[in-house]
């Protein structure tokens, strides 16, 4: 990690977003006592959670899931449509639903349940700050491997897909596809670098060379693309 993601001078703007008044004190109260952390904002429903990010721009936004007016999984949506550079995290009662997996899907880079201990939350919301998931591969691999089967694709074209994968497939070197199948295998960067032979750093750039180049999100979001690209299946 480099020392811009522990830079205090430049604090992470966090917004919560949870219809529960107690639940966003409880954060708040959680993240106002972390340094280089500010809390910026709060909202009671997704759609306000939205106009909260178009307006304040915040760096990570900690998003429930279940809310009235507009959910959390169509307020994620929306927001990683029109601001790539927040990230969301998604708060979830159950560990491994359908709701996290679908979260996740509409550009989530992690999800977290509610009864999350302070340190974890703290560590989480470090973490996509600087490009990681909060949630691990494996993890996805694994609610992968649960609901995909269930879930259509977002392309009704059976050839349109794989068309389409192949093409941006032919952007990557073939070290950078070595390491693209490895993350869809649920590889840590560590388990990475000791796989391929090469140092952590050397993994992170091309981590960071697969998703400018396939336009994704973070690593959890290559391991979807693959799955509804037709390039991974269930482990």
């Amino acid at each position: 990690m480099t020392d811009d993601a522990t830079d205090t001078s430049a604090p992470i703007r966090v917004l919560l977003v949870d219809d529960q008044a107690l639940m966003r004190m409880g954060f708040a109260m959680v993240l106002k006592s972390e340094p280089g952390i500010e809390v910026v904002g709060q909202a009671g429903d997704g759609a306000a959670g939205v106009r909260q990010v178009q307006a304040l721009h915040p760096d990570v936004v900690l998003m429930d899931v279940r809310m009235p007016v507009m959910d959390g999984i169509e307020a994620t949506r929306r927001i990683a449509a029109a601001d790539a550079a927040t990230k969301v995290i998604v708060l979830t009662t159950f560990d491994l639903d359908e709701y996290a997996f679908e979260a996740l899907r509409a550009g989530a880079s992690g999800f977290l349940l509610k009864d999350v201990r302070p340190d974890d939350l703290v560590a989480a919301i470090r973490a996509v700050h600087a490009g990681d998931a909060a949630v691990s591969p494996r993890i996805t691999r694994r609610m992968l491997d649960l609901f995909a089967p269930d879930l259509p694709r977002p392309d009704d074209d059976a050839q349109a897909a794989p068309t389409a994968a192949s093409a941006s497939l032919e952007k990557l070197t073939a070290r950078e596809r070595d390491v693209l199948d490895l993350i869809v295998a649920g590889r840590s960067n560590a388990e990475i670098a000791a796989e391929l032979v090469v140092s952590e750093t050397t993994v992170k750039t091309h981590v960071g060379n697969i998703l400018d180049k396939l336009d994704l999100r973070d690593r959890v979001h290559v391991v979807i693309w693959a799955y509804e690209n037709g390039l991974a299946g269930p482990a």
